[in-house]
């Protein structure tokens, strides 16, 4: 079961001279992590926002973006409110942010549901007792206060406020840069498992793609609002077929990588101020023609089957060894 599909999605926002997000395709079944990667200002945080319905002031919105079937762009505000505390939830990139450091952690994990009238106080407070054994914490927890927690147990319990309203979908926005290694090992193995045992759908936002690889089924790779490619996880690390996501994979630390400096992709992602005409990534390529400059390329399937597609005029050009290459 499709639990998001987003189909043509266009955003802009005022005093821009292209949009924001350029024609999105993206789905999500239920129990399967998918990521959307991509440098900081790609678009990836706008795109598993506007699933909620949280979009800028002034937005203009083309495309359809369903949730279990729903399109989120026309829903009225109480449609948008339902679909928050029940069918989507999102787990946010810091959780010292996102939760009021003057309120208990029981306040904040049973607001949702007893102000929208889908559980009374009571067994609001049984379903958050519920969610915390789920996330591997005590039910102590309700009676304390955020800065009387670690940063691992704080983004634990945003998991499990997350949960309340037995969501068919996760969206995650870099929900593990804020927190150590260890405790970052321990959140991505905390959602597999939820995911397994509740069969909710996520969309894992993230610039780190090791992580990526480590987690997901499939992968979205975004620039300058559009996906450039996607495909199932090893297929696409094992040999990307988009200049981008081959440079992507280059710049990223490895253990095992030979010594000297990192990789680096030359230039910088194309300001909103400026139209685009041709490849948005053509600037930084080393495989650009006139082509590139001149004509868009269409996100067309690439290999055997349909699962893997490309938006690169050369993309048999691209990837013909290993990541390292």
């Amino acid at each position: 079961m499709t639990t998001l599909d987003i189909r043509g999605y266009r955003l802009r926002l005022p005093n821009t001279a292209r949009p924001v997000l350029a024609g999105v395709d993206l789905t999500v079944d239920a129990r399967e992590t998918v990521a959307l990667v991509g440098e900081s200002g790609s678009g990836k945080s706008l795109t598993s926002r506007s699933v909620l319905g949280l979009l800028p002031d002034g937005a203009a919105t083309e495309g359809t973006v369903r949730v279990n079937g729903d399109d989120v762009l026309t829903m009225t505000p109480e449609q948008v409110r339902r679909l928050r505390t029940g069918t989507a939830a999102m787990i946010f990139q810091d959780p010292r942010a996102a939760i009021n450091p003057l309120r208990r952690l029981g306040d904040f994990l049973t607001e949702s549901v007893r102000l929208s009238g889908r559980l009374p106080a009571g067994a609001a407070t049984e379903r958050a007792t519920e969610m915390l054994d789920a996330v591997g914490l005590p039910a102590a927890v309700l009676d304390r206060y955020p800065g009387q927690v670690s940063g691992g147990m704080l983004q634990r319990v945003m998991i499990a406020a997350a949960l309340m309203g037995d969501p068919a979908l996760l969206l995650a926005d870099e929900p593990t840069t804020a927190l150590d290694v260890t405790s970052q090992a321990e959140v991505v193995a905390l959602l597999g498992d939820l995911q397994e045992r509740f069969g909710t759908g996520l969309l894992f936002v993230t610039h780190d793609l090791g992580l990526a690889a480590a987690i997901s089924d499939r992968v979205y790779v975004m620039y300058a609002g559009r996906i450039v490619e996607t495909g199932p996880a090893e297929a696409l690390f094992d040999r990307p077929r988009h200049p981008y996501t081959t440079a992507l994979l280059a710049s990223t630390p490895r253990l095992d990588a030979p010594r000297g400096r990192l990789a680096a992709i030359e230039g910088r992602p194309p300001s909103l101020r400026d139209e685009l005409t041709g490849c948005p990534f053509a600037p930084r390529c080393p495989l650009a023609t006139e082509l590139c400059a001149r004509e868009v390329p269409e996100l067309l399937p690439v290999g055997a089957g349909p699962a893997r597609r490309t938006a690169c005029h050369h993309s048999d050009r691209t990837g013909e060894g290993s990541a390292d290459a």
